[in-house]
């Protein structure tokens, strides 16, 4: 890492590890997010709903210094940040709060890795997450709000009422 900037990024894990990562980053006092989210688990003698990662294999992490960033890279399962060619990805930090936001409201939230082809472009109007650019989309034959998280290949659907969409169209940027 030749230049330091303060901000998040991303790292990338091996499977299943998250959890202890996070908490050896805790013990650190380095800031990150790792959003998830209930699901029911089957196994051949009993059902459970358990805590998994939205982005399996990915923490959020925010460098405040170069320790922080060796912090993170040096923790047992980690094994690099997310690049883009020969530097690692930031990720805007409206994108995290936005992110922070989706997970604490109680909308129905889906992560797919699947390919949507491009829908309707909106802005949600208000609520939690007012401003955020997203798109309408059929899944599984509802329609959805659509928000792409490409650094991670990943999609976020949302069912939200229509009224807090805003068309595209309708809106002057300032």
């Amino acid at each position: 890492m030749h230049k330091f900037n303060k901000g998040w990024y991303v790292l990338h894990t091996k499977p299943n590890y998250e959890k202890k990562i996070v908490e050896k980053l805790s013990e650190k006092n380095v800031v990150y997010f790792l959003p998830t989210i209930m699901k029911l688990r089957k196994w051949h003698d009993r059902k459970k709903y358990v805590e998994v990662p939205v982005f399996p294999s990915y923490i959020f992490i925010y460098l405040n210094s170069i320790y922080d960033y060796y912090s993170g890279l040096n923790s047992e399962g980690v094994l690099r940040y997310v690049r883009f060619g020969k530097e690692i990805a930031k990720v805007e930090v409206n994108v995290i709060k936005k992110l922070q936001i989706a997970f604490q409201c109680e909308n129905e939230i889906e992560i797919s890795d699947k390919q949507f082809q491009l829908g309707q472009e909106v802005y949600i109007d208000h609520g939690a997450l007012t401003g955020l650019k997203c798109e309408i989309v059929e899944y599984q034959n509802k329609m959805k709000v659509l928000i792409r998280l490409n650094l991670l290949n990943r999609n976020i659907l949302l069912s939200l009422p229509e009224s807090s969409l805003l068309k595209s169209s309708n809106l002057y940027h300032i």
